[in-house]
């Protein structure tokens, strides 16, 4: 799939094939790839890396055009069950148009931002600061769930909620090594600005852009370092909530394993409290029943004497 578009009063909009100034191919097919490479000449293995979402981000010069990666997160679904995944993003800057490559359908030209375009670099710079803003709007909706989850866990031991919060974790890390890829990427847009034709209010652009990525890499790295001291926090909870419960289960079969004994050492030769059975002679058996009364009173009392002793001990 490709998009033609051109500038036209500060905003892209879009435009015929012979009047556009930026391609975007989405998911290329094997034959638009071929004119990618043949006839626009671009390098394949950079366009390999454009579609790679574990590329990471770089500058690169050919001969006619600059080549970018830089990464941004994926739009999120609930079918990635709390992952959330980031993407690359090739763009191949020509003198009069631009390339950008990517493998999914993503809203690259939102915001505020584009409503001030004035040249190809300034959509460039804008789709990076987009990125940034997308990574902003994933960390407070990650803080949301972990919320969520944390109260969820403190109700139940269910393993659900903590492969969810290890899931998050996960993409805590990969959303923090993205924006550092990205960071990396802009301080060498700032060593070859005059290269790629930045003007002064791209350069000005550009530390503003270092500000807001360096500010967006330390809340990723902050949630990060919180989540997994949730994590280290909320499994311990867990732990000791098992090893509370297994210990008053040991107690309750210690309490339960004295009367077991007394009764098995006396009960073969106890009368029980039933209809009396009868001799061959069809006379009734005459049945005492003291013993069993009395061994019903000595459990009880073992019973007791075991917790007292468990309790005077803080075992319980």
């Amino acid at each position: 799939m490709v998009k033609y578009l051109r500038i036209a009063d500060g905003k892209l909009v879009n435009a015929q094939h012979d009047q556009a100034q930026v391609l975007v191919f989405i998911a290329p097919s094997e034959d638009e790839r071929k004119y990618l490479v043949e006839t626009l000449k671009l390098d394949e293995h950079t366009l390999n890396s454009a579609l790679d979402p574990d590329e990471l981000s770089r500058l690169e010069f050919e001969p006619e055009h600059a080549a970018l990666i830089f990464k941004r997160p994926r739009n999120y679904s609930s079918e990635d069950q709390f992952l959330f995944k980031v993407a690359s993003t090739g763009v191949f800057l020509f003198k009069d148009f631009m390339i950008i490559v990517l493998a999914d359908d993503a809203p690259l030209f939102e915001g505020r931002g584009f409503g001030r375009i004035a040249s190809l670099q300034d959509v460039f710079l804008r789709m990076l600061y987009r990125s940034v803003f997308h990574y902003e709007e994933h960390l407070r909706v990650i803080n949301m769930i972990t919320d969520q989850l944390e109260q969820e866990v403190n109700k139940t031991m269910d393993n659900k909620h903590l492969v969810s919060l290890f899931t998050l974790q996960k993409s805590l890390v990969y959303y923090l090594n993205a924006i550092t890829s990205n960071l990396r990427l802009i301080d060498k847009l700032k060593i070859h600005g005059l290269r790629l034709g930045f003007s002064v209010e791209n350069q000005e652009f550009l530390d503003d852009l270092v500000i807001e990525t360096t500010q967006c890499q330390e809340q990723a790295n902050v949630h990060s370092q919180v989540l997994a001291g949730l994590m280290d926090a909320r499994v311990g909870v867990v732990n000791n909530n098992l090893n509370v419960l297994m210990k008053t289960l040991t107690l309750v079969m210690i309490c339960i394993m004295l009367p077991q004994l007394v009764v098995s050492l006396f009960s073969m030769n106890v009368d029980l409290p039933f209809p009396a059975p009868v001799d061959r002679a069809d006379n009734e058996i005459e049945r005492v029943m003291w013993p069993f009364i009395v061994i019903v009173i000595i459990s009880v009392v073992s019973i007791a004497l075991t917790w007292m002793f468990l309790r005077f001990k803080k075992i319980k």
